[in-house]
């Protein structure tokens, strides 16, 4: 008998949203760590709001929603606010139920704004760390680090000198603009956009963008990202942001190295490094030079398997570019953009989750 297609609505809806999510979904496992390091945040939360005026968005909503616009590749927040609404998951992961209304995105970016102020990312990814569960999965010995280009939400016709001696741009938003000929360096120029951009080129023979540099730093063991961190991009802002990720890891009675890709390969990293008791396991750059590590150190097994490992960190990388939608940044700025890069590496670690926790169970 065909059944029919006529809708009948019904005046009253029993629906238990938590029956409605299996039991072997992955996000149920990665909400009970999310759950209990927020929970952990509480005391640094009630730190940015005052006793006193209305009540705002939950921060603890604020976080999971902002959790599934990377896990979702979710472009907007008004977006996300929208799909909030009316997917049931979204609503069980963030803790609404299903008759509760969903924020304004307006509202919704206003109350994000606030999270910046208390460097909330960069302490939920180390709450993260801290879960018994997931501490257990780290190694504290071994790590390696990298950074990659994040392109700025502002466009090269926004580069313009800083002495306001350009000739005025055409009539429309993206009039022509004629380059040839023109010197334009990060000294003489700026974005009219984004002033914290700055204009680079990874390497030979390509294009310079105006950018950013997100930097991570991975243990080994699991390839977890343990450290992160943007900078405005610099030809020495990875050595820079390798000391500053590395030191709190650094002058330990036991064993740590640090893997790098030849770009570490300089006299004056590698000696900072073993100032601080850390052995550098950095790929050697013999390119028309001597490398600063020696057979002192590649002659170690240890340094072979460094030098194999280091490179899943560019899967953290690939992650947040293709999915988590860092292949341009979506906001201006360098601290948005840091607070941005640093959740995109949080949410990486527990997409990874479910799956390690498993094996260690």
């Amino acid at each position: 008998m065909r059944g029919s297609d006529a809708v009948a609505g019904s005046l009253f809806s029993y629906i238990d949203l938590e029956k409605r999510i299996g039991a072997d979904h992955p996000l149920r496992v990665i909400r009970g760590v999310v759950n209990a390091t927020l929970t952990d945040l509480s005391a640094a939360f009630d730190a940015l709001y005052s006793p006193f005026g209305r009540e705002s968005i939950p921060p603890e909503r604020l976080l999971r929603a902002l959790l599934l616009q990377a896990f979702y590749s979710i472009r907007s927040e008004r977006q996300l606010v929208e799909r909030i609404e009316f997917d049931l998951l979204f609503r069980w992961f963030v803790g609404l139920g299903v008759d509760d209304p969903v924020w304004d995105a307006t509202t919704f970016t206003k109350n994000r704004d606030r999270l910046l102020e208390g460097d909330v990312a960069l302490k939920f990814l180390a709450t993260v760390l801290a879960q018994p569960r997931v501490k257990a999965l780290l190694s504290t010995e071994h790590f390696s680090v990298d950074g990659t280009l994040l392109e700025a939400w502002a466009s090269t016709k926004s580069f313009r000198p800083k002495d306001g001696s350009a000739p005025p741009l055409g009539a429309g938003r993206n009039s022509e603009q004629d380059f040839h000929g023109q010197t334009r360096s990060n000294e003489t120029h700026a974005s009219t956009t984004d002033p914290d951009a700055r204009l680079y080129r990874k390497g030979r023979g390509k294009e310079a963008k105006l950018a950013f540099m997100g930097h991570a730093l991975m243990e080994n063991r699991n390839g977890l990202i343990v450290g992160a961190v943007a900078t405005r991009a610099s030809g020495h802002a990875e050595r820079l942001a390798a000391l500053h990720l590395m030191e709190p890891h650094a002058d330990r009675p036991q064993k740590v190295t640090l893997a790098g890709d030849k770009g570490f390969d300089t006299r004056d990293f590698v000696a900072e490094l073993r100032e601080i008791n850390v052995t550098p396991h950095v790929a050697q750059n013999t390119i028309g030079r001597r490398s600063a590590i020696d057979g002192r150190t590649t002659r170690h097994p240890g340094y072979a398997i460094s030098l194999r490992i280091r490179k899943r960190i560019e899967e953290a990388f690939g992650w947040a570019k293709t999915v988590a939608g860092l292949r341009k940044a979506r906001h201006r700025g360098l601290p948005k953009v840091d607070w941005q890069f640093t959740l995109a590496m949080a949410a990486y670690n527990l997409v990874r989750l479910p799956k390690l926790l498993a094996v260690t169970a």
